[in-house]
């Protein structure tokens, strides 16, 4: 009898046990489609709470249908019973006129799954064309449209390659000239700098004669001098550069000068610093004829 009784209350717990098995549906969200449009396949299970269910993810061969996107949605539990949905985001790339696709859904168990597939969800290919006809018809129309034409860059190379070589050739040509011109430019705008200061020196001392002016005015001369001649005439004396210009009266000119400058002599320096300017501009007279020889020797 104990038996008996036992059997009854298994069955009738195990009844509404089996009546919660795993239910899923798929569906389209729209008939029809044109060619490469992007449309929605809703997917649905119900199961009991325990169960463990899988919903396929991107991964998952999509054939004949492309997969752009999913969507999915919180699952929602009522009396035992589990609720859950996602949508796919498709592309259909078919030319069939009708396409189908069934998308599985996976229950976990202990030790192996459980596959369970919706039923074939049909979608028909939308055409933009009603039909085609048998003969086409064209439209005359004599209206220029303007093409746009694409760079040339073969072209624009070509230009950019020959004005860089022309450039290359007249430079190798003409550097010598143009450094000479350089240098003689150069060489132009120093004697004039020197001859402004100098005047100026030489028109400060002769009014003010001082050791200060005396000085600055001596190491004018030199600097200029040894630029020109390339020798080291600021460390020489007075003496040695007389006799390295062969001029005896470079030796009395800054002779007078330096008088003024060790001595603190006081008188007219007139006469000596117009005769070392003379004797600084023919050295740079000098030194623009040896520029020119080289332009015409070589």
């Amino acid at each position: 009898m104990g038996r008996i009784i036992l059997f009854l209350f298994l069955l009738a717990v195990s009844i509404p046990i089996s009546a919660q098995k795993v239910q899923v549906k798929g569906y389209f969200t729209q008939d029809s489609a044109q060619l490469g449009e992007r449309v929605g396949f809703v997917l649905k299970a119900s199961y009991p709470q325990a169960a463990q269910l899988i919903f396929p993810d991107s991964t998952y061969d999509f054939a004949p249908f492309v997969f752009l996107e999913k969507k999915t949605f919180v699952s929602a539990t009522t009396e035992g019973l589990t609720q859950d949905s996602a949508i796919y985001f498709l592309s259909n790339f078919s030319l069939e006129p009708s396409s189908y696709l069934a998308l599985p859904v996976f229950e976990l168990n202990r030790y192996d799954s459980i596959t369970h597939y919706t039923a074939d969800a049909e979608i028909k290919l939308k055409l933009n064309l009603d039909s085609i006809p048998e003969q086409l018809q064209f439209k005359e129309n004599n209206i220029y449209q303007p093409l746009d034409k694409p760079f040339n860059w073969f072209v624009f190379s070509t230009i950019i390659g020959g004005i860089f070589l022309v450039a290359g050739i007249l430079f190798f040509v003409f550097a010598k000239r143009i450094k000479r011109l350089f240098r003689k430019n150069r060489e132009r705008l120093r004697w004039i700098k020197f001859e402004r200061k100098w005047k100026k020196l030489a028109e400060m001392l002769q009014q003010n004669p001082n050791q200060t002016l005396a000085d600055e005015a001596v190491g004018l001369w030199k600097g200029y001098l040894e630029h020109l001649r390339g020798q080291p005439i600021q460390e020489w004396t007075s003496s040695e550069i007389a006799a390295a210009l062969d001029d005896k009266e470079v030796f009395k000119a800054l002779r007078s000068i330096d008088m003024i400058i060790y001595a603190g002599a006081e008188g007219d320096t007139s006469a000596a610093t117009s005769y070392l300017l003379e004797v600084a501009k023919a050295n740079y007279r000098i030194t623009l004829n040896q520029i020119n020889h080289e332009r015409g020797t070589r």
